[in-house]
């Protein structure tokens, strides 16, 4: 196809088996379509390498990820220390800064938490995970986790939740409201049932207060009507029809909002075309203000990698919002890619191999940069964590079935414990100051002074302005 200035690619993603098609648009519409502006399409961090007249290439927006990621993930700090008489540490002294968690979230769905094949596959999955990821999504899917009514499934989330703080894993409820399937107890009346799955949105928020507050409260709301929810949840979807999409997600957040008023809800999404038109918008309340305070954007990649420039174009997309962007369901595979895109279908003989996993690993490696370079990122899951069980059966793990590391939790790892991660020796100067540069996160200092070693943790993050003070003991 010729070069036409006026004219920009929305897509264009390799797969396997040949190309996807380009889709062709007048430049002014795409961007009016996707809610963005010409000077809004500069990569942060290198605005002088960019025109405004096309979108960012590829190679240009991996030129800048490098310095978007000192510039948005990393601060300057300045830390007093004091010891445990109260008074500055004396000039001189040595001081070792170690972060220990990122601020920025990297997750997994954490479903397979002592529910693997034998006690030791159950002890390596749960060792994997905390050696790698800070964030878990813990499973709310409605009719399974309440199959008789007002018979929760709390204590398996108890039991996980438990093991969350005991790694230093922030846990996250996902979801709170879907038409996935209706509940065999549910009133066969579409609005009473709405209703009580309102209720159980706000008693499911104010239940784990403090344990999980972080919510994907409504999932999948575009196309509440597939074939398959409408033979699943019938009540429930003719519900959502007869009270529109628009009023069905306010009134999920609304009641999500009274059980926890602090939590930060989600809403989750796969379809990165039209959400932000469709729902994201919609979700306001009569004064305009937003219901949400994060949006959920789902990654599944089985029948195609989405590559540099669509996700750096979702990201830009759904910035204009001006809340943090989650991606929530991030599936990158490690074997041949799906043919089809029917969701609900299981693929028998789908297994991970070389191959893939090389290519798995680079694409893995690739986004995950992306997205940390993003300043409106700030939290990516994987879709799953193991292809034991995995969603499709599909080999989208970082670990293999025998939980074994992929390469591509090995080179994340190396991403996120390494070339992220904050770890340096500074000298004190006068009045207990130190300073440094570093990540975002959790850290632990330890100074030695002549009679005992001492420590003290602080948080840096990018609202910290002044100086942290640090009591050591």
């Amino acid at each position: 196809m010729p070069e036409c200035p006026n004219l920009i690619p929305i897509t264009n993603l390799k797969r396997e088996k040949g190309y996807e098609r380009n889709i062709l648009m007048n430049r002014r519409d795409f961007l009016k379509a996707a809610g963005l502006t010409a000077a809004s399409m500069l990569i942060p961090g290198c605005e002088n390498t960019f025109q405004t007249t096309t979108l960012a290439s590829r190679e240009h927006i991996l030129a800048g990820v490098d310095d978007r990621i000192e510039k948005y993930r990393k601060s300057d700090a300045v830390l007093r220390l004091l010891g445990p008489d109260g008074k500055p540490l004396s000039p001189g002294t040595s001081a070792n800064i170690e972060q220990t968690n990122h601020k920025f979230l990297f997750g997994s769905n954490i479903f397979r938490l002592n529910r693997c094949e034998t006690p030791q596959a159950s002890a390596d999955y749960a060792d994997r995970f905390a050696e790698l990821l800070n964030f878990a999504t813990l499973p709310f899917y409605w009719a399974r986790y309440e199959p008789e009514k007002d018979r929760p499934d709390d204590d398996r989330t108890r039991e996980i939740v438990k093991w969350c703080k005991a790694h230093n894993v922030t846990p996250k409820g996902h979801p709170l409201v879907w038409n996935l399937a209706d509940p065999k107890w549910l009133p066969k009346d579409p609005l009473k049932a709405m209703d009580v799955q309102f209720e159980r949105a706000r008693q499911c928020t104010e239940r784990f207060k403090g344990d999980i507050d972080i919510w994907d409260v409504v999932n999948e709301a575009t196309h509440y009507d597939r074939p398959h929810f409408l033979k699943n949840a019938p009540i429930l979807t003719e519900a959502i029809t007869k009270m529109g999409v628009g009023e069905y997600v306010r009134r999920s957040f609304e009641a999500a909002r009274r059980g926890n008023p602090d939590a930060t809800l989600i809403i989750n999404d796969y379809k990165v075309e039209d959400f932000d038109q469709k729902v994201v918008s919609k979700l306001v309340d009569d004064s305009g203000r937003q219901l949400y305070d994060a949006i959920g954007i789902q990654s599944h990649m089985h029948i195609g990698y989405w590559g540099v420039e669509k996700t750096w174009n979702a990201c830009e997309k759904y910035a204009k919002f001006s809340k943090p962007i989650h991606f929530t369901e991030l599936t990158i595979l490690s074997g041949n890619l799906k043919e089809d895109d029917d969701w609900f279908s299981r693929r028998e003989g789908w297994f991970t191999t070389e191959e893939g996993e090389k290519r798995q690993a680079e694409q893995v490696a690739e986004l995950y940069t992306l997205l940390f370079s993003h300043p409106a990122v700030e939290a990516v899951t994987v879709w799953d964590f193991t292809d034991y069980n995995a969603w499709q059966g599909a080999p989208s793990g970082y670990i293999r079935k025998n939980m074994t590391p992929k390469p591509a939790y090995l080179k994340l790892k190396q991403l996120i414990k390494s070339k992220w991660w904050t770890k340096t020796e500074t000298s004190i100067a006068k009045n207990g100051q130190a300073r440094f540069r570093g990540f975002h996160g959790q850290y632990k200092v330890t100074a030695r002074t002549p009679n005992r070693k001492l420590s003290g943790l602080f948080t840096l993050e990018k609202t910290t302005k002044k100086t942290i003070k640090v009591n050591l003991s």
